[in-house]
């Protein structure tokens, strides 16, 4: 019983990059020392797929995080046991997707409750504790979950045409730059199916499917293509102006985080042109300058603008975190998309963050992003605009980023001053 336990546990977490991969010759990659994401070797480990801005770039992620994701499938009665320790980061969540790409549920940090013994760095401002003090467990069910519980939902059984879904961990702005997964190790995963428990370590390296060219990577990544495409087509009306921040029509089937809202603009090059974004900078807690991420008081725990190539897969561009942008007198950003042959960062100036235009053949998506707001900023954030269905540009105050093309030379001899005039 528990060989077949384990064998149909094997098909779950192989279900991309497992057994079955291990079969089709050149598919998987010689084996490498671990790495960050995790330390056991394939095939059939945990979280097989990372995505970021230079891996499995998909779906408009945010250059300042990572995203690993683990296929599974849970019948009546099965669930997915999660131990894992709290990132030093500024954000931390676990989610959980259909098919569909879009939200089941999700478990933020500061509702995840530690162990014995353990402290939530993210539940109140403390010093954060050496990892052996900031240990936790949470649990996927297919059914009803319950949060106070560290419950998350899965995909139940029979929820959609194919019954396999994709647990992702986040990860924003851990607070070594070098470790990707927030100085830690990935959580550990045990299966438990039919009454049998299995244990599943997390991979030494991800997979990427489009490094490829087996039939399971060209399915996969077909898969993520379709799905992302279908919905990211729909995001924008299709009447909006470019260089003006709207709200998206849906950001279903994007591997949606119920913690983000954004608001985005249509941006084109032409040769000589760039584009001016000016707006007001939120406050947050500056966890790569030592603050706690629950720092009380602040209006955001998370924002940054990205620009991103209008194209699937959808892929980021580059991204100006919020710690990571210059900030004036008068508590203004100005972001320059540019072009390196219109305008470095050297020319534009000490007051102005400029972000690369990337491939000047595509149109681009540029978006701001605003994670939790506080009571006190809500309504003037991007989650109030999408809650009443209102213009940003009326809701958000000085907060609105207001965009403007502009040539790259009045910014070079006039300031950015002079595209708004």
């Amino acid at each position: 019983m528990f060989t077949q336990v384990k064998h149909r546990v094997g098909a779950i977490v192989g279900f991309i990059v497992g057994a079955v991969l291990a079969a089709v010759a050149g598919v998987v990659p010689a084996p490498a020392s671990a790495a960050p994401q995790g330390y056991a070797p394939g095939p059939g480990c945990a979280w097989q797929l990372m995505s970021n801005s230079t891996d499995l770039n998909v779906a408009f992620p945010d250059a300042n995080a990572t995203y690993w994701i683990l296929p599974y499938a849970l019948g009546p009665g099965d669930s997915i046991r999660l131990s894992g320790t709290f990132p030093a980061a500024r954000y931390f969540s676990l989610n959980t997707y259909g098919t569909d790409l879009d939200t089941v549920d999700t478990l933020r940090d500061n509702q995840i409750r530690s162990d014995a013994g353990s402290i939530n760095p993210f539940a109140a401002p403390v010093r954060m504790p050496p990892p052996s003090k900031r240990t936790w467990r949470a649990t996927v069910v297919p059914g009803a979950a319950d949060h106070s519980r560290n419950e998350i939902r899965g995909l139940p059984a029979g929820g959609q045409n194919v019954p396999v879904g994709f647990l992702i961990v986040r990860i924003y702005v851990p607070d070594d730059p070098k470790s990707p997964n927030g100085g830690v190790t990935l959580p550990n995963v045990t299966f438990s199916i039919a009454g049998q428990s299995v244990p599943v370590a997390p991979c030494a390296q991800p997979f990427n499917p489009r490094n490829y060219n087996g039939p399971i990577a060209q399915a996969l990544t077909r898969v993520f293509d379709d799905a992302i495409g279908n919905a990211a087509s729909g995001s924008f009306p299709g009447d909006a102006a470019e260089a003006t921040f709207v709200n998206p029509a849906s950001t279903s089937g994007l591997f949606p985080n119920g913690d983000n809202k954004y608001i985005g603009s249509l941006l084109t090059y032409r040769p000589g042109r760039v584009a001016v974004i000016r707006g007001k900078a939120p406050s947050f807690p500056n966890s790569r300058a030592g603050q706690s991420p629950a720092t009380p008081g602040e209006q955001l725990r998370y924002w940054s603008m990205c620009q991103n190539d209008k194209v699937t897969p959808y892929p980021v561009v580059a991204c100006a975190a919020d710690y990571a942008t210059r900030i004036d007198a008068d508590g203004y950003y100005t972001y320059v998309v540019a072009a390196p042959s219109d305008l470095t960062a050297q020319v534009a100036g000490s007051d102005l963050t400029v972000i690369p235009w990337g491939s000047t053949s595509v149109s681009k998506v540029v978006f701001l992003r605003n994670m939790l707001p506080s009571a006190g900023f809500y309504p003037n954030s991007v989650q109030a605009s999408q809650a009443t269905k209102s213009d940003p540009a009326s809701t958000m105050g000085p907060y609105y980023p207001r965009a403007t093309y502009c040539a790259a030379e009045t910014v070079r001899t006039a300031g950015w001053q002079a595209c708004y005039r």
